[in-house]
């Protein structure tokens, strides 16, 4: 016999559920004829194990392992080559571990999704988990402790190693790993800010600061770290950490008390990403904060494509003439479905925008609005409400009816890449927020290696055999699998040597 519950409208509540249950299932049958195609929202199973016995759970626990850090090992040649070639300040005679070895050693811990230094430097020196880790990655003699990387990093030249992230990412473009992704033959490249980490005290000059009034306690200070940070943002979801820029003290202006902004950081690193890449053809995903033309002007120089958000009140002639305009030319319209949604949209060409001193100079732009309604059922009342959004963008490129799809769906909204991108590093095991060493060098050391391990771990995760893996664990609980599989017996050392010595292809999904 079921207990009573305490619950008065408990009846009620169930009533509105199958409800809820029932009009949904009422919208996506209505959505199904109508032709549009909904989107999936698959999650991992709820279910029991599937396995049916030890053996072939360790099968599987050395399968996922092995895919998880097969692209980490492929790339080692080319790691501990540009690793070695970083100058070591410290006395050969006084060094017990390889400066290569021990960013290796600092890379994995992110790989495995360290929480911090005193948990890298007890789990990974565990006897069972060296001894696996040191079958799948030889090269690593013995374990060292996190405070030796944190002084090396300290005194390193640390961006050397984002250059050796430049590197690999050269060379997966080189072997044409994602020309499926590609935007209008261009690479897309989202370009976003982010607060890093925030402190009431100054630990380094570097630091940004800001004021703010907390009510009765009076003014406070905060001093805080901000990078801008550049990502392959391409169609899926798929945000491959690329560049970044930190913005510090030193670069503002320190005699017009004007801190260092993104604005200034996006210059610099605009100049760095065409000294790496300078011949390579790039899209630009920009917000809202770059709709002016000295960007446009930037990105026409440079012989970047560029899709940038619009506000309404960003620029008020462009976005007069392109009312007008648009009311003008009645065929630069178009309806399309995508993603469960109804999208209309309506676009202009050839608009001049003049700025600078009394508008002497002169950029062209395009401008495309998307206007899309959708059908949800509300939680609440369990009616089914109608939803929209608008959208508008400026293009650097002419729009027509044939790339709108490709420029807007494709390119400019997969912007939000990178947003989830940060989400990731700083929800999902990275410890994007933890400062890891309170020197500034070595803070920004950490960060790179934490940058190449989440690409790595990107990379594996669109790879075609750990898709399916990923289907059953979920993200983050692929890398728990693997981390529990390297702490215990599960590993075969044997098989590892086996995988090792075979040759390895990359293919992405």
């Amino acid at each position: 016999m079921s207990k009573a519950s305490r619950r008065p409208n408990r009846e009620e509540i169930k009533a509105k559920t199958r409800q809820r249950k029932r009009a949904q299932r009422e919208l996506g049958c209505k959505q199904d004829e109508e032709g549009l195609k909904r989107d999936s929202h698959s999650t991992i199973a709820n279910c029991k194990s599937g396995y049916k016995s030890v053996e072939e759970e360790g099968l599987a626990r050395n399968e996922a392992t092995w895919e998880q850090l097969k692209v980490f090992r492929g790339q080692l040649p080319v790691l501990l080559r540009r690793l070695s070639q970083i100058p070591d300040p410290r006395t050969a005679k006084k060094t017990k571990h390889k400066l290569s070895a021990l960013l290796l050693f600092g890379i994995l811990s992110f790989v495995l999704q360290m929480a911090s230094s005193r948990e890298a430097s007890r789990e990974m020196s565990r006897p069972m988990f060296w001894e696996n880790l040191k079958a799948l990655f030889p090269e690593l003699e013995e374990t060292p402790h996190h405070d030796t990387l944190k002084r090396v990093l300290s005194q390193i030249e640390v961006d050397q190693i984002a250059s050796l992230q430049l590197e690999l990412i050269r060379k997966w473009i080189r072997n044409k790993k994602f020309c499926r992704y590609l935007i209008n033959g261009c690479y897309p490249v989202a370009v976003d800010g982010t607060q890093k980490m925030a402190h009431g005290w100054l630990w380094d000059e570097e630091c940004l600061q800001r004021t703010f009034n907390r009510g009765e306690s009076g003014e406070q200070t905060q001093y805080y770290v901000y990078v801008l940070q550049a990502n392959l943002a391409f169609a899926g979801g798929m945000s491959i950490p690329l560049m970044t820029e930190f913005l510090c003290h030193t670069q503002g202006d320190s005699q017009r008390s004007k801190q260092d902004c993104e604005l200034k950081a996006f210059y610099r690193l605009a100049a760095r990403l065409k000294e790496a890449f300078p011949a390579l053809r790039i899209m630009l995903l920009l917000d809202g904060l770059y709709a002016k033309g000295p960007v446009m002007e930037l990105c026409r120089r440079n012989k970047w494509q560029s899709m940038i958000v619009l506000k309404d009140e960003a620029l008020p002639s462009v976005m007069k003439e392109f009312r007008a305009l648009a009311q003008l030319e009645p065929k630069n319209r178009h309806s399309h479905t995508w993603g469960g949604r109804r999208q209309r949209f309506k676009w202009a060409n050839e608009i001049e925008y003049n700025f600078g001193g009394n508008g002497k100079k002169r950029e062209i732009v395009h401008v495309v609005e998307c206007l899309e309604n959708w059908e949800e059922v509300e939680k609440q009342s369990c009616n089914v409400v109608k939803k929209s959004s608008r959208h508008v963008w400026l293009s650097s490129e002419p729009l027509n009816r044939w790339n709108l799809h490709e420029r807007c769906n494709l390119g400019a909204r997969s912007r939000w890449a990178i947003e989830a991108g940060f989400l990731v590093e700083k929800q999902h095991g990275y410890q994007y927020e933890h400062c890891f060493c309170y020197d500034w060098n070595a803070m920004k050391g950490f960060h790179y290696l934490m940058q190449l391990g989440h690409m790595f771990n990107v990379m594996a995760r669109y790879s075609a055999k750990i898709a399916r893996i990923v289907q059953e664990t979920g993200v983050r609980g692929l890398i728990r699998f693997v981390r529990e599989t390297i702490a215990s017996p599960w590993l075969n050392q044997a098989w590892i040597r086996e995988q090792i010595s075979a040759p390895f292809q990359l293919r992405l999904t």
